[in-house]
C-alpha cells in the first residue's frame, strides 16, 4: 500500500514540478490558446469556472491532506 502512494504521490510532485517551471501555468494551457480567443479561467479545462480559478489551491490541500493522513498511518498513529 505504501509502495503505491509513494508512486502516485511522486507521479504528483513530477506535475508540480512542471507546473513550477511553467510560471505555474500548464504547459498546454498556450496550446489551447491558440485555438481561441477566449480567456476565462476555464477556458482550457472542463471545470465550472469558480473551480477552474481555484483548483490549485483546492486540490493541492486535498493532496497535502491525503499525505498527512498516509504518513500518520504509516506512523501508527491512525488507524
Amino acid at each position: 500500500m505504501y509502495r503505491q502512494a509513494i508512486w502516485l504521490s511522486g507521479v504528483v510532485l513530477v506535475e508540480i514540478l512542471v507546473l513550477v517551471l511553467n510560471g505555474w501555468q500548464c504547459p498546454l494551457t498556450r496550446v489551447a490558446a491558440r485555438h481561441t480567443d477566449d480567456r476565462r479561467d476555464n477556458f482550457d479545462i472542463y471545470l465550472p469556472a469558480w473551480l477552474a480559478r481555484h483548483n490549485k489551491v483546492i486540490f493541492g490541500s486535498l493532496f497535502v491532506a491525503g499525505e498527512v493522513i498516509v504518513v500518520l498511518h504509516w506512523r501508527g498513529w491512525i488507524g
